[in-house]
């Protein structure tokens, strides 16, 4: 995926595309509606990058505590940002990695 464009186009497939990173699948799943499998992707994961997608994804479940748990873990603090701008920050920048 190069672009955010490319990547929102392919949330009309049934599967992600074959090589994504976790954080760009778990991404995938959340822009598909499925907040379940987009944690368990990262849920267990302990780097940084994975982190910060799990972050946003208590962010978006409203479980802030631990979302500010996760930003910390990420060395972040929570954006300002809606939760879809947060969202497409995120895909931009692990489509460009």
């Amino acid at each position: 995926m190069k672009t955010l464009l490319e990547f929102n186009d392919s949330l009309k497939l049934e599967k992600p595309a074959v090589g994504l990173s976790v954080q760009l699948k778990s991404l995938w799943y959340d822009g598909k509606g499925d907040w379940h499998q987009a944690h368990a992707l990262v849920d267990q994961l302990a780097d940084q990058q994975s982190a910060w997608v799990h972050a946003y994804l208590h962010r978006k479940e409203g479980d802030i505590w631990n979302a500010d748990y996760w930003y910390s873990k990420a060395g972040r603090k929570r954006p300002k940002l809606s939760l879809i701008e947060e969202w497409a920050q995120l895909v931009q920048h692990f489509s460009n990695e």
